[in-house]
């Protein structure tokens, strides 16, 4: 890697941190409350939050969080967080980019930073500066967290690892005094017993890390360690058949979405009778004409057998002005406060 040039022009660009909300800063009931009385993206906002927080008061229903997209890097990293920390959320689907290059990321200490949007790219370029939309990273502490994850690697058993196995091991790293910041997405569910699975792991920060350590291994003769995307996909199947009764709160769409809710297919194709996901929001902002998988809607979910049309909501917005109201929202109603956490990330401890 080349030194990037003009370090005082870099200071400059990363002077203004992204400040992360939480759900108990602040109550969006009232908000909430008179968006259920107007129309368009208000109402079916209103109506999204109604079914989450009914999800949440059913005593026999275990909610998933889904995450695709860059929200957490853009303010909502201590919503997820709290969310699995005051018991709204048992599992989660997300893509690599989230869980590491955004989440684990913050815990080693580095930052999010407002982007300038009259920059060039390609000066952004010169300084080792990465951009997602109005957001900056600084691509030489990226660098530093896949060198993070390739030494993970290389302290860990050579064999096949599910994502949510070895996501499971950075939280334990994390929560072994490692962190930086504490109280991340990552060490948080750690410590709550709630599983991470990224089946696209390897389209991430961790997947240099990993590649690193496999052409290492390799080169050597040595075992290496390998992440078994079959593996996450029978797990996750295993939690729903232990659920029964399951939501999704879904952020964006991607593969995250589609994974969680194949489950119901997979334990059918399993010789297992199952529930559709009983609750389901989704929140995105893809073009349903398109036929993408990002795009198709709950109701056509159903169709496939995968989600219940009963108790579904599409909100057609970009993820940061819905979110912070919807979790805020449930948060304060408190029908969280009578669920039993699940744990399901116990079911997968070697006794």
């Amino acid at each position: 890697m080349n030194a990037p040039t003009n370090s005082n022009r870099k200071a400059e660009l990363l002077a203004n941190t992204v400040e992360h909300v939480a759900i108990d800063q602040y109550d969006a009931r009232p908000v909430i409350d008179a968006m259920r009385k107007m129309s368009f993206t208000s109402r079916d906002t209103a109506r999204a939050a109604d079914i989450w927080s009914m999800s949440l008061a059913d005593p026999d229903c275990s909610t998933w969080l889904t995450l695709a997209g860059s929200t957490s890097a853009g303010g909502c990293m201590h919503i997820y967080r709290d969310m699995v920390k005051y018991g709204m959320i048992d599992a989660i689907v997300a893509t690599g980019a989230s869980i590491v290059d955004m989440d684990f990321f913050e815990a080693l200490g580095f930052k999010h930073y407002q982007a300038d949007s009259t920059v060039d790219d390609r000066e952004l370029r010169e300084m080792y500066i990465d951009r997602i939309y109005d957001t900056y990273i600084d691509e030489e502490e990226l660098q530093n967290c896949d060198g993070t994850i390739y030494a993970l690697c290389e302290l860990l058993e050579p064999r096949p690892y599910s994502s949510r196995e070895f996501i499971y091991e950075m939280g334990k790293w994390l929560a072994a005094g490692n962190a930086k910041k504490e109280g991340s997405l990552v060490e948080t569910a750690y410590h709550e017993g709630v599983p991470i699975f990224c089946p696209a792991f390897v389209d991430s920060s961790a997947g240099f890390g990993l590649v690193k350590h496999q052409v290492e291994r390799m080169k050597a003769g040595k075992p290496y360690l390998t992440i078994d995307a079959v593996a996450d996909f029978r797990e996750l199947t295993e939690i729903k058949l232990k659920a029964g009764a399951t939501g999704l709160f879904m952020v964006g769409g991607g593969v995250p979405k589609n994974f969680a809710q194949d489950t119901v297919v997979c334990a059918e194709i399993l010789g297992h009778e199952v529930d559709m996901h009983k609750y389901a929001v989704q929140i995105t902002v893809a073009d349903v004409r398109d036929g993408a998988c990002s795009s198709s809607t709950l109701k056509e979910a159903c169709s496939w057998g995968k989600v219940d049309v009963t108790w579904e909501q599409m909100v057609f917005a970009e993820a940061t002005t819905v979110v912070p109201l919807i979790a805020s929202d449930a948060w304060h109603r408190g029908s969280h406060k009578a669920r039993k956490k699940p744990r399901w990330a116990d079911l997968f401890l070697k006794a």
